[in-house]
């Protein structure tokens, strides 16, 4: 069932991402648009409540519950920047509005901006360990909770893995290339010009007295 529900989470993510996008964009309806798109964390809502009550039921904990803690963990991280790009993308290429920034390519601006997607990750992470822990404080000793347990340590490796990546950044900068070298002019272009300058000497030479 939580796997369903996970699944089905994602699918409706799209869904009222997309169509928040269309009417916002397309339709110029920006509040319709909104709404929709504030539909999006309600999805997460309900797969917290349903997470929660299964394993109130009585389910046994398993892989499902630590899939679903780590899916609300990085919407949580990553829902509203990826809205964001996505709505700059979508204003551009579908309401004709200006072209988002890009995120800086070189140097230690480039480095910049892994750490925040990191710190993103981190904050993911912490999500998801949070609610694992709940969830093996609710069960107790009276249930196996190695399959959670086993997803707090994957969520510590993702986040010690992109912060190791981040740092590749900081240690080893991007360099920007360097600048194209000036193209010399061709034979028949250099002629050309020549001939253009002495055309302009010629008509602002003074006139004399023949």
């Amino acid at each position: 069932m939580i796997v369903a529900l996970v699944v089905a989470c994602e699918a409706g993510f799209w869904v009222l991402l997309a169509a928040g996008l269309a009417v916002r964009c397309l339709l110029g309806k920006r509040r319709t648009g909104a709404a929709l798109l504030l539909g999006v964390p309600l999805l997460e809502v309900v797969l917290f409540v349903a997470t929660a009550v299964d394993l109130r039921n009585g389910a046994e904990p398993g892989w499902e519950h630590g899939l679903a803690a780590l899916y609300l963990g990085f919407t949580v991280a990553y829902g509203p920047y990826t809205l964001r790009w996505l709505d700059g993308h979508a204003a551009h290429r579908l309401g004709g509005g200006p072209p988002p920034p890009k995120p800086p390519r070189h140097g230690m601006a480039r480095a910049g901006h892994e750490a925040k997607l990191w710190l993103r990750t981190v904050a993911g992470a912490a999500v998801a360990l949070l609610l694992l822990q709940l969830a093996v404080r609710y069960v107790g000793d009276s249930g196996d909770t190695g399959s959670l347990r086993a997803f707090q340590g994957l969520a510590l490796r993702c986040a010690g893995l992109h912060g190791v990546i981040a740092l590749t950044y900081v240690l080893w900068p991007k360099k920007a290339p360097p600048p194209a070298p000036a193209r010399a002019p061709a034979p028949h272009e250099a002629a050309h010009r020549d001939g253009r300058e002495a055309a302009h000497e010629e008509h602002g030479r003074p006139a004399t007295g023949r």
